[in-house]
């Protein structure tokens, strides 16, 4: 997105849109943080250590993807492959499989964990995907299952008096599947060993295939939170045609097995118009009067449209939009800006 910088005339004009259209403004108190992989922005992504920091930063929410090793073990990680994130070349090297990756499925838990996990780096070229963020040649970070992230939580809800909870992504169903893991079942079943069984309980499901949330909710009968994660087509990253799914109708859809919509930020903010002002869709409303909630994705320092800021950013979907929560990199940016809110 190009155009001039947000400015405090350009949120004006937010303001003013906002209100034409009838949207009335999210209050401080109604966006919930959600810490996208942890603290990622600050430390490796996925690590126990981004976990304990997003927590101590005041995030609302632990963020981690779910993927599922040989021997059916749930662990925390982004992608399907350990090559992006880790030393898995060095330590194994002749395990990639014909498209030269190595897949999580492919390693059994004790072979994962002694991998060193590092900052995202490009495995086309080595170079690290965020410059600024931690050095990816430093420190002695490892893999963590969810069962070990929830029992961080739980402990540390215990020890602060607080009520911070987990929001796990159910990753590629469809391919787990292939695999011969029911990744669906695996994870709830962790879950609920762990006391996560109703709406009331600190936790959301999350998924890009409607699938296992229909799966949770009709087959497994959970009274867990869930939402359905949009992306794009062009994505190609499974076969759900997602286009459908932005519409009035489709939003009705989804509303008839899942709580809320978790969509890329570019589906609300879709540029700014020929005077400066944002060019929103009506993406949020739409949602909204269907019943469910909206959590954009990603919110990020190190990757922002030119001239904006991440606190402009953040100001907009909060304060004006309305979104009921967001998922993002630098977890204690969001909480300052909703503590400031509260203090005026």
């Amino acid at each position: 997105m190009r155009g001039e910088p947000m400015t405090a005339r350009w949120l004006a004009l937010v303001a003013g849109v906002m209100m034409a259209a009838g949207v009335v403004a999210a209050t401080a108190n109604a966006s919930t943080v959600i810490a996208h992989r942890g603290a990622s922005g600050y430390l490796p992504e996925h690590t126990l250590v981004a976990f304990a920091y997003a927590y101590a930063q005041g995030a609302d929410y632990l963020e981690p993807d779910i993927v599922i090793t040989r021997d059916g073990q749930a662990i925390a990680l982004h992608d399907l492959y350990l090559d992006a994130v880790s030393d898995v070349r060095e330590r194994f090297a002749d395990r990639a499989r014909e498209d030269g990756l190595n897949y999580v499925v492919d390693f059994t838990l004790e072979e994962i964990r002694s991998l060193r996990l590092h900052e995202r780096i490009e495995p086309e070229t080595g170079e690290q995907r965020y410059p600024d963020r931690f050095p990816a040649d430093l420190g002695h970070f490892r893999v963590v299952t969810l069962a070990e992230l929830i029992e961080l939580t739980q402990g540390l809800n215990i020890s602060t008096g607080r009520t911070v909870g987990i929001y796990p992504e159910l990753k590629a169903a469809a391919f787990h599947e292939a695999e011969g893991h029911d990744i669906t079942a695996i994870v709830l079943e962790i879950l609920e060993r762990y006391g996560y069984r109703s709406a009331e309980d600190p936790c959301l499901i999350q998924s890009f295939e409607p699938e296992p949330l229909r799966r949770l909710r009709e087959e497994f009968g959970t009274g867990l939170r869930l939402v359905q994660l949009l992306g794009e087509n062009d994505w190609e990253m499974n076969h759900v045609d997602y286009e459908p799914m932005y519409t009035p109708d489709g939003l009705a859809t989804i509303a008839g097995y899942a709580d809320g919509i978790g969509p890329p930020l570019t589906r609300i903010l879709e540029g700014v118009d020929a005077g400066g002002a944002p060019r929103l869709s009506t993406l949020v409303p739409d949602a909204h009067a269907a019943g469910l909630v909206v959590h954009p994705y990603t919110f990020r320092a190190d990757d922002l449209p030119e001239g904006v800021s991440l606190e402009q950013l953040l100001e907009l979907f909060v304060h004006h939009i309305g979104v009921d929560g967001l998922f993002i990199d630098h977890p204690d940016r969001l909480v300052r800006l909703l503590e400031a809110h509260r203090a005026r």
